[in-house]
């Protein structure tokens, strides 16, 4: 039995060091991550983290992780931005409101899967322009979805959460180790 994850995320990696856990395999799925027409971001995030998990090559005995976190506000869902212009509007729009980041999880071991999608809150502070510039400046917004991250120079934006650390960096501790002991992976040792 061999761990895969399904991800080039460094953080879904650290994170679950944090558990112990080190992948025999890791394996960034490439997939087309576009949203369909009027899906909404629970939905969304959710089918993504399924089809990375569906395109992940592994024996009948491996077992398969797979993420993707969504940042939404409201029905409206913020990716990664493209370029700089893109990050600064995600901040703009996202500046002294709430919001809310949805990370899904999908586990598979042969043809069994378990799903898990985790929703936290975030607020963010009003942000000035030189805030907002500066952060933009760092780079920290590539590959981030909804333009940060918050374990990056931007937690310093964030004043309040509810739910998940972990889930809005990228993995939901609790939920990846209740999903992962259900597939059979030993989260806590042998026993």
């Amino acid at each position: 039995m061999r761990l895969i994850l399904g991800s080039g995320s460094p953080r879904r990696k650290e994170l679950l060091a944090v558990l112990g856990i080190v992948p025999d395999a890791i394996l960034p799925p490439d997939i087309d991550e576009d949203p369909a027409k009027g899906e909404l971001p629970h939905h969304y995030c959710a089918r993504i983290a399924r089809e990375k998990a569906a395109v992940i090559p592994a024996g009948p005995d491996d077992i398969v992780l797979c993420a993707d976190t969504t940042v939404a506000l409201g029905r409206r869902i913020l990716g990664k931005p493209t370029d700089a212009d893109e990050a600064r509007r995600f901040l703009d729009l996202l500046s002294g409101r709430r919001h809310r980041v949805f990370t899904a999880l999908c586990v598979k071991r042969g043809d069994q899967r378990w799903d898990r999608i985790v929703e936290a809150r975030v607020k963010m502070k009003s942000l000035s322009d030189l805030e907002r510039d500066a952060y933009i400046a760092t780079g920290d917004w590539q590959g981030k979805a909804g333009g940060y991250s918050i374990q990056g120079p931007a937690g310093a934006f964030i004043p309040w959460i509810s739910g998940s650390y972990t889930a809005i960096v990228g993995l939901p501790l609790a939920e990846t180790a209740q999903v992962l002991a259900a597939a059979g992976w030993p989260v806590w040792g042998q026993g």
